[in-house]
């Protein structure tokens, strides 16, 4: 233990108080043999543990832990952590004061490992009432560039991009759902590196840069969801894009079945993208080799496997810019594509469902229609009567949530604003009356969205999160 790192522990031990402390931190580097360093606003625990020698782990070996309680540190933190694997390093990002700042990274040393301590530490009560959120960390290699112009062509952005920027490895450029030859007016940038991408978006600032004589829009690309290989053996669904907006589900049905009849179940399409559901796996794995690329209706389609979605943590994920491009949760389905074009693909679909607690969870409610014969009998009630998982939307749930604890409904304020490109921007500011006086006075999420609907329900969803459980 070298003198550097005792000067991380004593700078902020000083303005810790209760159990975590400097002796407890120190007991705890006696105890396991890491070094432990503060630099750049996180104190590193580990990284290379004790012995370690080769590389680091892999990518998808990191989890990120979120709700982490202000006055707790390492010293509580690790032993919860260490269960679920051998822990290479732990990154707890800390505030000046002394108090950490409610995050940190766990990087394990497999992915085996990582997994795990997302199925068994995700919600879990660190403390009486505390739940902690834990989920897969990427690197993010991958920008998102708008307002280009639409009738740039895949081999010209990826040309001016090489020019502008360096570690380039490609470009990803859909064409638009109403004219094939034109694009959408962004694509997603892949470097080499997430160094290379954060170098990249430094670079391409808007309001310092332009593109063809166009400031653009720059951000981080959400990265995809990784699915393990064990769920996506079971997926029988395929993700078709590219589509025409003409084509009917009757039609994507019929081709799907041109390989072996009787095949598809069902097709799903909305906009320019679609789920063909097969009755066997077997039959979809065939269909998406031998379709991939086809043409329907004179429209090159893509075909892939669609991602499951783990209903449990979407909506946190979608905060966290988490959620892959074609994971689709077989029940709801999200709406136009342009609604979230920072998502590579298919927009995040909305769950049905949100449960915050370790109770295993109710059936889901299957959203279908049934025909309604006359004198059929019909009973009044209150939707309050229901239980959660017969309501689809945060807006809905969080009015159930507010009536379950006896509070006055939530208020919705709207706010807009305008675009680089001149399109109206919407964000709602969410006051829940019964708690407005406390910590916190309103919620409001980072994002702004494009339609009404939109915007309500990603502020029903921001509220919710910092909420907590039912």
């Amino acid at each position: 233990m070298n003198e550097e790192n005792i000067d991380g522990t004593n700078g902020c031990s000083k303005v810790r108080t209760g159990t975590q402390n400097e002796a407890a931190l120190l007991a705890l580097m006696e105890k396991t043999g890491y070094n432990m360093v503060q630099e750049n606003g996180q104190r590193k625990f580990g990284g290379p543990p004790p012995g370690w020698e080769g590389p680091p782990p892999p990518r998808g070996c990191e989890v990120f832990v979120g709700k982490i309680p202000r006055d707790m540190y390492e010293d509580e933190l690790v032993p919860v952590f260490e269960r679920a694997g051998k822990i290479y390093e732990f990154r707890l990002m800390m505030e000046f004061s002394g108090e950490n700042r409610g995050y940190a990274f766990v990087m394990y040393t497999t992915k085996e490992e990582a997994q795990l301590a997302i199925r068994i530490l995700n919600n879990y009560e660190i403390r009486p009432g505390k739940f902690i959120g834990v989920c897969v960390s990427l690197d993010n290699c991958r920008l998102f560039i708008g307002a280009i112009p639409k009738e740039k062509k895949k081999e010209e952005i990826l040309d001016e991009m090489k020019k502008v920027t360096e570690g380039v490895v490609d470009v990803i450029v859909y064409p638009s759902a109403t004219d094939k030859t034109k694009n959408r007016g962004f694509a997603f940038v892949e470097y080499e590196s997430h160094r290379a991408a954060a170098m990249a978006r430094r670079k391409l600032i808007p309001g310092t840069f332009q593109l063809w004589g166009h400031t653009i829009q720059v951000d981080w690309a959400d990265p995809e969801k990784e699915v393990d290989e064990e769920t996506m053996q079971r997926v029988k669904v395929l993700y078709v894009r590219n589509l025409m907006i003409s084509t009917t589900e009757e039609t994507i049905k019929a081709e799907f079945n041109k390989f072996k009849p009787g095949a598809v179940e069902r097709v799903k399409k909305l906009r320019d993208y679609a789920f063909v559901h097969f009755f066997n796996r077997e039959d979809a794995v065939a269909a998406m080799s031998v379709m991939n690329g086809k043409c329907i209706d004179g429209a090159s389609i893509e075909v892939t496997l669609a991602k499951p979605v783990n209903k449990e943590n979407t909506w946190r994920q979608h905060l966290n810019g988490q959620i892959s491009p074609n994971s689709e949760n077989l029940i709801v389905f999200a709406n136009k594509e342009e609604s979230h074009p920072k998502t590579l693909g298919k927009p995040p679909a909305l769950p049905a469902r949100l449960n915050g607690q370790h109770s295993p969870s109710p059936p889901e409610i299957e959203r279908c229609t049934y025909p309604f014969f006359p004198g059929t009998k019909l009973t009044p009630i209150s939707m309050y009567s229901l239980k959660s998982n017969h309501f689809n939307s945060a807006v809905m749930h969080l009015d159930y949530y507010c009536n379950k604890n006896n509070w006055a409904p939530p208020e919705y304020y709207l706010y807009s604003t305008t675009s680089q490109d001149g399109k109206v921007l919407l964000v709602y500011k969410i006051v829940i009356p019964a708690i407005a006086n406390g910590s916190q006075s309103y919620f409001m999420p980072d994002k702004l969205c494009t339609t009404l609907e939109d915007a309500k329900e990603l502020a029903a969803q921001f509220t919710l999160l910092h909420l907590g459980p039912f």
